[in-house]
């Protein structure tokens, strides 16, 4: 990482397995007795958030937390930007006060780009409207490395709305980079136009695809951002595309399913799948804030060493 995370496009295989082994160290100052590290005593980490969130901004507010950072929560709601204030000028701001780090979640897809080049701090791409979400790529293949012992290899499918998934996006350039083979599964309604462009299988058929799945990673049908029906009824697109128990049972013994949450349940997922032993959704909120602390760890050049 050249002083920010973007995208998991940018990122090369070394910068990946980096993140990955620096996560993997910062995991076990979670398990310590003292869950603190001094690394990055005297920096500031600003959250940016335009859009809601809670496990997002949490989850860096821990992390920014246990390297000692101060952290500065900002909400576009009841701030200057609900009176018209610019990105621009909520960016000047923040230079002025000195701003170390800023994650930034925003609707617009490309404004962390944009911020990255009015302040002089690291940006963190925290989401940026159907663009990409790194960290939650990231922490995805932190968990499947962990579980399954690697990333290279595996077959991981992900299902779901991937038209509106910025989540979809950032975990085809970051899990194909470090070695793994992704088919998406969708209705041809929640497929880019561009997606024969990517380094990926196309399916419409999930019963087919998934005795062959390492990994079944379901998305959340983001009907916020959706401008149109794309699909005729919620039993249907249950029907055709939810990972209930019978479809589970299909699954190699060893496959995991994953979620980036929030999930749906009973629509995307049946409770009884998302509750089992192969679902890693709990475990991806605990890896997320280890990958968040080697994020901010690395691209503010943490002082000390993490044993």
């Amino acid at each position: 990482m050249k002083g920010h995370l973007l995208s998991t496009e940018d990122l090369s295989r070394d910068d990946a397995l980096v993140v990955l082994d620096t996560a993997e160290r910062m995991a076990r100052v979670a398990e310590a007795s003292v869950r603190k590290l001094p690394t990055l005593r005297g920096r500031t980490v600003v959250n940016l958030f335009f859009e809601d969130s809670t496990r997002t901004r949490t989850s860096f507010e821990v992390a920014a937390k246990r390297l000692s950072a101060d952290v500065i929560n900002f909400s576009a709601r009841g701030s200057s930007v609900s009176k018209g204030e610019s990105l621009k000028d909520t960016a000047q701001t923040l230079e002025a006060m000195g701003a170390d780090a800023v994650v930034c979640r925003h609707p617009a897809s490309g404004a962390p780009h944009r911020l990255a080049t009015w302040v002089r701090g690291s940006v963190v791409n925290a989401g940026d409207g159907t663009h990409e979400h790194p960290t939650q790529a990231l922490l995805d293949a932190f968990t499947m490395r962990r579980r399954l012992g690697r990333v290279d290899g595996l077959a991981v499918t992900i299902v779901g709305d991937v038209l509106h998934s910025r989540v979809a996006r950032s975990n085809v350039w970051l899990l194909t980079t470090l070695g793994a083979s992704v088919t998406v599964v969708a209705p041809p309604t929640l497929l880019p136009l561009g997606v024969s462009s990517w380094p990926v299988e196309v399916s419409y058929d999930l019963d087919a695809v998934l005795p062959k799945s390492d990994v079944v990673m379901m998305l959340r049908v983001q009907r916020e951002r959706m401008s149109a029906a794309f699909f005729p009824t919620e039993r249907e697109y249950s029907r055709r595309y939810g990972l209930d128990v019978d479809r589970a049972a299909t699954l190699p013994e060893h496959a995991l399913v994953m979620h980036p949450g929030p999930m749906v349940r009973g629509m995307e997922i049946a409770s009884a799948v998302a509750d089992s032993a192969r679902s890693t959704v709990v475990e991806q909120v605990a890896n997320g804030v280890s990958v968040r602390m080697a994020v901010l760890y690395l691209l503010l050049g943490g002082s000390g060493e993490v044993s």
